[in-house]
């Protein structure tokens, strides 16, 4: 090997060392806004590849160096096109003033952000759907945890109210003017609710599920959320996670589920 290369990598200057660091608060602020999401898989693959990119070109191990340069190349047009609306939404979220506000809470980049335990009212909710099921009453609840949803929420009407049964079921009761979306919820709160989310397009979904159901699951494709559903026509309770729907499940059950996720 080439003793020039050794003598390039240990020559650094103030500016390489600033450009680093740049980086560096650059990709974790990404991360932070990426976390929660499917994009964090992307996110973390595209990092990877470019990293070892770098390491082989450094090493002048030509024939890799010119594959993963092709690869970055069209790779990048190629996420542009099969991910746009996970781009789209990215972008609209980067132009949201609501980001630098919540920077704000945030300590100094090299720290960790601050966060607040999760006091989620678990009992609430489950004896809502428990009640909303006896009576057969649809229902769709998200419940974030590290992504906040923020995109969802701005598509619904602003409730900002602690959790409550009969606030719950006064939302989904059927002639109420809140009732068609989704409730979402962030700790002990309920931020929003006739909330749009995605329809999932997943062909595994039984097709005796309609919207909610799909809706619940387009959720959980997208982010870390935890979706619970009630079925107007059969009164099941349903709830999503990861992408996946466990159906009819009982309400101890569900209690169970919740509390793994928000109390480990």
């Amino acid at each position: 090997m080439n003793p020039s290369i050794f003598t390039e990598v240990f020559r650094i200057r103030i500016v390489d060392i600033i450009d680093i660091i740049l980086f560096a608060i650059l990709l974790y602020e990404l991360y932070n806004l990426a976390k929660g999401t499917a994009a964090i898989r992307i996110f973390i693959g595209i990092i990877a590849v470019f990293v070892i990119y770098k390491i082989v070109k450094l090493l002048q191990m030509e024939l890799l160096s010119v594959i993963l340069g092709q690869f970055i190349t069209v790779g990048v047009i190629a996420l542009i096109v099969v991910f746009q609306p996970e781009i789209r939404d990215f972008l609209v979220l980067l132009g949201n003033t609501k980001l630098i506000r919540s920077g704000q809470k945030r300590l100094h980049f090299w720290r960790f952000k601050v966060k607040n335990p999760v006091n989620l009212q678990i009992d609430k909710i489950v004896k809502a759907c428990q009640k909303m099921a006896e009576t057969k009453t649809g229902a769709i609840i998200a419940i974030s945890r590290e992504n906040e949803l923020n995109t969802y929420i701005e598509t619904g009407q602003i409730v900002q109210a602690k959790i409550s049964e009969f606030l719950i079921e006064t939302i989904f009761f059927k002639n109420s003017p809140l009732h068609d979306g989704a409730v979402i919820i962030s700790g002990e709160t309920i931020k929003a609710a006739r909330c749009i989310l995605p329809v999932s397009g997943n062909t595994n979904i039984p097709a005796k599920y309609g919207l909610r159901h799909r809706a619940a699951v387009g959720l959980t494709e997208k982010s870390d959320a935890v979706a619970i559903v009630v079925s107007e026509e059969r009164g099941e309770i349903s709830y999503s996670l990861e992408g996946k729907l466990f159906e009819n499940v009982s309400p101890s059950e569900l209690i169970r589920v919740l509390e793994d996720i928000f109390r480990e």
